[in-house]
């Protein structure tokens, strides 16, 4: 997918994957993961979401990557901070409090830039990406991250011939074999939420599945 799909979802406000409070399963499971408040969280494909604040409240540093200014501009007014902003590499770094928020290509990321990261957490980042680039997104992830590794990552699965993505539809067999090839996968939660989802609903969707993953290194 290119670049300006997203800035047009941006500028035309058309982001019904912005969640309105926190992910109910980040919330429930993230601790259950006994990670140190010190730690650092990579999320990748941030937006604005309020789940930055969650994590941040649990006394984490939070590094998150987005490809659209504007959502990274917007996630520090309507939270009234006030960030330093530095350019560093290929990104524009936003700072401020326990947050930076890079603002480029996730692809143009470096380990260097995330060293210090032993935490990742993804509701809305595999299944933003077509096909053709979640494997590369995975492997990616997998080079970044910091060999004692733990996290979550949401996926969403139905049938994709029935409604275009995004989200992508990525099954329980993919996600093994997407990050299982690195990390250890561990199943939490498996729930049809298709009556919650008018989108998918009218677009005549007949089954969506979200799956909630455990991710640690082996």
């Amino acid at each position: 997918m290119q670049p300006e799909f997203w800035y047009k979802k941006w500028d035309s406000n058309q982001i019904g994957f912005h969640q309105s409070e926190a992910n109910p399963y980040l919330q429930r499971y993230w601790p259950e993961l006994a990670i140190a408040p010190s730690a650092r969280v990579l999320v990748p494909l941030c937006g604005k979401s309020l789940d930055l604040l969650w994590l941040a409240g649990q006394g984490h540093q939070v590094i998150g990557v987005e490809l659209a200014e504007k959502a990274v501009e917007e996630f520090f007014s309507e939270h009234q901070l006030q960030p330093q902003i530095s350019e560093q590499g290929a990104f524009k770094v936003y700072r401020s409090v326990a947050f930076e928020l890079w603002c480029g290509d996730f692809f143009a990321l470096t380990a260097e830039d995330v060293a210090d990261c032993t935490a990742l957490y993804d509701r809305a980042a595999l299944i933003a990406l077509p096909d053709a680039m979640r494997q590369r997104y995975a492997e990616h992830l997998q080079q970044l991250l910091a060999p004692e590794m733990k996290g979550l990552v949401i996926t969403l699965d139905y049938d994709q011939s029935q409604i275009p993505g995004p989200p992508f539809a990525v099954n329980d067999d993919e996600a093994q074999r997407l990050l299982g090839q690195g990390w250890q996968l561990e199943k939490l939660e498996e729930r049809d939420i298709l009556d919650e989802s008018p989108k998918f609903l009218q677009g005549g969707v007949e089954w969506l599945v979200e799956r909630v993953y455990r991710v640690s290194s082996r």
